[in-house]
């Protein structure tokens, strides 16, 4: 089985007939399918484990797992700036199923090995804390885990993407398909897989529980591998970020300069079908590509200094980055609400009454699943019966418009943050009332939050998704999937940033702190929550007058006109670019 560059030079080479669609899609779909197991499994229920097998608690603990989680999708610029510029997604994303392979390992020997893990806390609050070096090699499992979804979640997408012919009505089409069946696919594998692993690791065995996603790891790295020759497989073009420095400093050097000059565009682009058209927004990034002398051209028409003379195309790739901003700080502040269910979410269920019939206790890790599952629901209402029906009697197409969703999704991360602190002072007073550590509550009352989470997923993170993709040109893709990454990374991190100074301010004086301790029963959690409401009625306000303005796909030479838009309202130059002659 030839894997190397050498094999991966041989399929470049080879013409995509009878390649890509559907027939690639079932392949690139089961990969991600088994890694999202593996992944969200520990996601999922890694909160449990560290509390339980590590003895930590408190804003330790929430530390801990959102670095991790933050560090796991930030890795993802690494990934595409790897994938670009130098081995491609295909190389990228087996690299990537392979790190992540290890790491799962490494977590199955921290489970396995007794040693590795401090000794099994029996005497709350006063756990026995992991030494140095367990939290070593600890760190060191979630850090390849890290690395390996760095390569893996830009490439996924993105390589998806391109088994598709997007210059067409039809590809188009594909694609809008593609991003909801992508979502669903991998959502209702994880639903049937992690019911099953989740309550493995939580109530039989954490070493079987973390070999299960190992296993699954393997299955990946496998289909992926199979699929091989059916994949339209792209060569690495070279990285934007190098290009998009360029255009800066270019733009800033240039800055003094008039508008009245002409623009630099590469013969090899003069022909191509796949450009994009020059806009007049952000109208000071366009001096990069002005040629004020005509020395700054070498006798190739190549520019002498690379530096101060970009061409229009990289120019307006950094007005594509520049330009989805302002919907990037929206998909953040949903993305905020939904990290807190991950860590706060699960903490809630651990400390409510879990026990069905005679004696069946509900996983904690559970509970994270009711996000899915409504996803899973929605898109298969939304793509099965709501788009054909509607479709077929108004005879147009019924999807709802990108702004919509987001929109919705916004205010759905309000409702779920109010109904989380409602809940959660109920579940603190019958504790208290009742002088029990775990309240008896029941756990079926996080079921409206966590229901709450998955739309604020259907509606706004699969239509940010679809934006970023589609708004890049195909050679920033994995660009694209990188920043839609970073956006959950930035959720993270700022997750983390509001929690410690909360903390820090909540507990001066000798008062206890609104979070933080083994014991939520003497935390303030809904405080805490109705914050986080505020901060997604500030990102409805700014989405409905600044960041909705910017929802409109790229336009892209040689596309046809009825997929065309003109980017958000800006005007575009008329009749073919301005080429030099």
């Amino acid at each position: 089985m030839e894997t190397g560059p050498a094999a991966m030079e041989k399929q470049m080479a080879a013409p995509p007939k009878n390649k890509g669609g559907w027939k690639s899609i079932r392949y690139i779909i089961g990969n991600e399918s088994f890694e999202k197991v593996a992944s969200m499994s520990l996601v999922m229920n890694m909160t449990v484990y560290l509390r339980s097998n590590y003895n930590m608690s408190g804003i330790f603990l929430v530390n801990v797992v959102t670095i991790w989680m933050g560090t796991s999708n930030i890795w993802s610029l690494a990934g595409a700036f790897v994938s670009d510029a130098y081995i491609g997604k295909y190389l990228t994303l087996l690299y990537g199923s392979i790190a992540s392979l290890m790491g799962m390992g490494m977590m199955t020997l921290t489970a396995g090995v007794p040693h590795l893990r401090p000794p099994k806390c029996t005497d709350l609050p006063n756990c026995i804390q992991p030494e140095n070096w367990q939290l070593a090699l600890l760190f060191t499992g979630l850090g390849l885990l890290a690395v390996g979804a760095g390569g893996l979640r830009p490439c996924g997408i993105a390589f998806g993407v391109d088994q598709f012919d997007t210059t067409t009505v039809k590809g188009q089409k594909q694609l809008q398909s593609f991003f909801n069946l992508w979502y669903l696919s991998f959502t209702l594998t994880l639903i049937i897989a992690l019911t099953g692993v989740v309550y493995i690791q939580t109530n039989i065995s954490w070493v079987i529980g973390f070999a299960i996603p190992t296993t699954c790891l393997l299955f990946s790295v496998t289909i992926f591998l199979i699929g091989r020759h059916t994949y339209i497989i792209k060569k690495p073009e070279g990285s934007v970020f190098s290009d998009i420095i360029k255009v800066i400093i270019a733009s800033i050097r240039k800055r003094k300069i008039p508008s009245n000059y002409s623009f630099y565009y590469p013969h090899d682009q003069q022909q191509s079908n796949n450009i994009l058209v020059r806009t007049q927004r952000f109208k000071c990034l366009d001096k990069a590509a002005m040629i004020v002398d005509p020395s700054e051209l070498n006798s190739n028409l190549l520019p002498q200094n690379k530096w101060r003379l970009c061409s229009v195309q990289q120019v307006e790739n950094l007005k594509c980055v520049v330009g989805i901003l302002p919907v990037w700080v929206s998909g953040v502040g949903c993305m905020l609400v939904i990290d807190q269910q991950t860590t706060f979410g699960v903490l809630q269920a651990m400390q409510m009454t879990t026990t069905i019939g005679p004696g069946f206790k509900i996983p904690p890790g559970w509970v994270t699943e009711i996000a899915m599952i409504t996803l899973s629901i929605w898109i298969f209402v939304y793509e099965g019966i709501y788009v054909p029906k509607l479709m077929k009697l108004l005879k147009k197409d019924a999807r709802l418009t990108m702004v919509t969703r987001v929109r919705i999704g916004i205010i759905m991360s309000i409702f779920c943050m109010v109904t989380a602190g409602i809940i959660e002072r109920k579940r603190r007073d019958s504790a208290l009332n009742n002088h029990t550590y775990v309240a008896p509550l029941h756990v079926f009352w996080l079921v409206p939050q966590f229901m709450l989470s998955g739309l604020i997923e259907v509606f706004d993170s699969v239509a940010i998704m679809e934006f970023f993709t589609t708004q890049m040109p195909e050679s920033m893709r994995t660009v694209a999937s990188a920043i839609f990454f970073i956006t959950l990374s930035i959720s993270s991190y700022l997750s983390l940033l509001i929690v410690n100074i909360i903390h820090k301010l909540t507990g001066t004086n000798g008062r206890n702190p609104w979070l933080g301790g083994h014991d939520l029963n003497k935390n303030r959690l809904d405080y805490y929550y109705y914050i986080i409401a505020g901060f997604g009625v500030l990102n409805l306000i700014y989405f409905t007058f600044v960041g909705s303005k910017f929802v409109a796909p790229a336009k892209i030479v040689g596309v046809d006109e009825e997929l065309q838009q003109v980017e958000y309202g800006g005007e575009v130059s008329n009749g073919e670019p301005e080429l030099l002659n």
